[in-house]
């Protein structure tokens, strides 16, 4: 498993690459923007190691409190947190929650002084026109994301990969034992046959 400076290198430098795709398929500047910031938000801020105690979890200062029900509720790895679309999609969730949770309290707070009067009818309509007027954007936002946690995945797998392959041949005599007791099993397994073949 990489570390999260690893991880963080890795964005930074996969970020040319996410440029020209995103002006490729988008042929618009600004969109391009987008799919960007969410692809150095998800491989920053939003990505897959929330789970633990880790540097992206760490920059979230003094609000890094919210991912504590997150990190408590799935073990590191798991399909929830580092699955291709489903980790981004709870991790985009859970934060939308904590976001509509703030939006009410300040709502609410601002109906009480008397500055607004806003209802949930509102909050809620607000929040469908704006989803779909800028729905393009929105998606821009989460395809940058997704390409985020996906340069985590994909640098996870082929660092635990690499690192399966160097303990193999580093240790042949561990192959070599692992051959050995495959090739007794099959012995014992040809036996077992033999002796009911008898009966």
């Amino acid at each position: 498993m990489s570390s999260g400076r690893t991880h963080d290198r890795i964005t930074l430098w996969t970020l040319p690459l996410v440029v020209l795709v995103a002006f490729r398929v988008t042929l618009d500047g600004w969109l391009t923007v987008v799919v960007c910031l969410g692809f150095l938000l998800g491989g920053w801020v939003l990505g897959p190691d929330l789970d633990i105690h880790s540097v992206q979890y760490k920059r979230w200062g003094w609000l890094r409190w919210i991912w504590l029900p997150y990190r408590g509720s799935m073990r590191h790895r798991s399909r929830w947190s580092h699955g291709p679309l489903i980790g981004t999609t709870v991790r985009v969730l859970y934060v939308s929650v904590w976001l509509a949770l703030a939006g009410l309290v300040v709502v609410d707070m601002l109906n009480n002084v008397g500055r607004t009067a806003l209802t949930w009818g509102d909050l809620i309509r607000g929040i469908g026109w704006g989803m779909q007027t800028y729905w393009p954007w929105w998606l821009a936002l989460v395809a940058g994301l997704e390409l985020g946690a996906l340069s985590h995945y994909a640098t996870d797998w082929l660092s635990s990969r690499a690192k399966r392959r160097k303990r193999r041949t580093a240790n042949p005599r561990a192959k070599g034992r692992g051959q050995r007791a495959q090739g007794k099993r099959q012995r014992a397994k040809g036996r077992g046959q033999k002796a009911e073949g008898r009966r």
